[in-house]
């Protein structure tokens, strides 16, 4: 919905964590990434001294405001269209003739780099030649330990943060510029862009009290997902979307099941049925103080009987049932179940166009922030950005320097000129304004591919596709209400390097959890798989984590 990456493949790993947690040597495999001086924690003295200064941009005025809510959320701001005068947030040419390389991640075709009128638009604004080399996005991330081993680091990549653990990128931060000088505090007011950036979003940058990465797809209102509803299916089957307990959840499973007809109430729900039984992240603090994994809390079982409740009643897909995720935006459009989780990331405009053309009635709405019980509703809020781009420890102090001011015109606001530039590249050639919004031209489409925004993005904003301005009005309007509900999990945003021999310990009891949630397990076989997590190593990685949080608070 927002102006990120949406519904690509990215979604299972991005944005839905709360934290950065390493635990696979790999890349030390490789015998090129020495080891990081501490567990990659920052204790919140220490976070302050790194994090630049928030100093929010007043260049451009949304047509929806953001909302604030709850442990520093807020929701997006929204535009309903492009501001008819553009603002111009950088004066003069940022870079100073340098020529850079550059590896992102890229879902679809390669576009053409020599000819490319969009990136030789984008390089001349920039002053600079930023050389972009996108690769596949469905393995990216296992691209990267060769790069390593090769020692032949681009001068600016990007690493996500999801992928933090399998690259072990705590054991490679000397490869890396450490940005504190440039970007703590007061400096950097010199990139005003950048500042604009909220100091949730760079907190996961920040490893052993030095900021390194770039913040890319930021914002203050990152769920990683919800339960949502065809409205339409709802309406037509006279019931409504108002929760106010999970009881009401399992009623609306009868009216919109009619198995002869092909017809479910239900998609899988999980993990996204978490929430409304207060299960946030990993860990939580009982009353005593003690950690908690959330396998060990009671709410976990009530969450897996409900679903199994669902399965066992016959209102939940079958495909759902043997796991098919592959057709689930299928069946919804399609209108076979009219209740799924998912991820934020997928209610927009582009939604809008495949449902429609299923079902022109097709309306996509998210039930409200509830919880299970009737009391007091919960949401996950995730990191201010899962996505962040590193630059190169070879470059000079002066290269550097260049880098972070071609930075600042990436990261310039959406409704500026230069965000036009870096995201459509030129008017009437790569783009034209269609109905108060850029929409890419054949040209654009060939040309015009997500790079430069892996880079550095600025802050998030709900955006209209497609010409669907009503899916950016109920977007907005949900988000504003469900950041009310934020909540900040234990370890919020902090990098963690988690020992490597507990990284395969829960795998059995997620397996378990599957047969469990399908109802093809008693709930017993998931209570005994959370003993053997237990002495496998789960008691031990309880007392690491209490360690984590005596020395360096919860991030919260």
């Amino acid at each position: 919905m927002s102006a990120g990456p949406s519904r690509r493949r990215l979604l299972a790993g991005g944005a839905a964590i709360a934290g950065a947690v390493l635990a696979s040597p790999l890349l030390a495999a490789c015998g090129d990434a020495p080891k990081a001086s501490g567990p990659g924690t920052t204790g919140a003295d220490d976070l302050k001294k790194a994090l630049p200064n928030y100093t929010p941009s007043q260049a451009v005025t949304a047509d929806i405001p953001a909302a604030t809510g709850a442990g520093g959320a807020a929701s997006d701001p929204a535009f309903l269209s492009y501001p008819a005068n553009p603002a111009q947030t950088v004066s003069g040419v940022p870079g100073a003739g340098g020529s850079y390389t550059t590896r992102t991640p890229l879902w679809g075709a390669i576009p053409p780099s020599s000819g490319n009128a969009y990136y030789d638009a984008v390089n001349k604004a920039l002053g600079a030649t930023l050389k972009l080399q996108p690769s596949d996005g469905n393995n990216y991330v296992d691209t990267i330990p060769a790069l390593f081993a090769s020692g032949n680091l681009p001068d600016w990549l990007q690493i996500p943060s999801w992928a933090n653990a399998k690259l072990n990128l705590g054991g490679a931060l000397d490869h890396f510029v450490d940005l504190t000088p440039y970007l703590s505090g007061g400096n950097v007011a010199k990139y005003p862009n950048l500042a604009n950036i909220p100091s949730a979003a760079w907190q996961a940058g920040v490893w052993n009290g030095k900021l390194y990465g770039l913040p890319c797809y930021p914002t203050a209102g990152g769920f990683g997902g919800y339960l949502f509803h065809r409205k339409d299916l709802l309406d037509a089957a006279g019931v409504k979307p108002d929760l106010k307990n999970i009881d009401d959840l399992y009623a609306l499973g009868a009216p919109l099941t009619n198995a002869n007809q092909g017809r479910w109430a239900f998609d899988d729900l999980w993990p996204y049925l978490k929430f409304p039984f207060g299960l946030y992240n990993r860990w939580s603090a009982d009353a005593s103080g003690k950690l908690v994994n959330q396998y060990e809390n009671d709410a976990m079982v009530e969450a897996l009987n409900f679903a199994a409740k669902l399965a066992k009643a016959g209102f939940v897909h079958p495909d759902a049932l043997a796991y098919n995720t592959q057709q689930s935006q299928q069946r919804f459009w399609s209108g076979k179940v009219a209740i799924q989780g998912g991820g934020t990331g997928g209610w927009d405009g582009d939604d809008a166009k495949g449902g429609t053309a299923a079902n022109p009635a097709y309306n996509r709405q998210a039930f409200k922030v509830f919880s299970a019980h009737g009391g007091e509703a919960g949401i996950e809020l995730g990191p201010g950005a899962g996505w962040f781009s590193y630059l190169n420890k070879k470059l000079s102090e002066r290269q550097v320097r260049e880098c972070l001011a071609i930075a600042n015109y990436l990261a310039a606001p959406y409704g500026s000129r230069e965000y036009l530039l870096v995201n459509f590249g030129a008017e009437g050639t790569d783009y034209t304004m269609t109905g108060g919004n850029p929409v890419l031209t054949g040209t654009g489409q060939k040309e015009v591919a997500g790079g430069y925004q892996f880079l550095v993005s600025p802050p998030q904003v709900t955006l209209v596709k497609n010409g669907y301005t009503q899916v950016v009005r109920d977007y907005a309007a949900w988000q504003a209400d469900a950041v009310k509900h934020a909540v900040r999990p234990l370890f919020y945003g902090m990098n963690i390097a988690e020992p490597a021999q507990y990284a395969s310990i829960e795998q059995q009891v997620e397996d378990t959890i599957k047969d469990v949630r399908f109802g093809r397990k008693p709930i017993d076989a998931f209570k005994s798989a959370v003993d053997t997590w237990r002495k496998q190593g789960g008691d031990e990685l309880r007392k690491f984590y209490e360690d984590i949080r005596n020395k360096y608070g919860t991030g919260q």
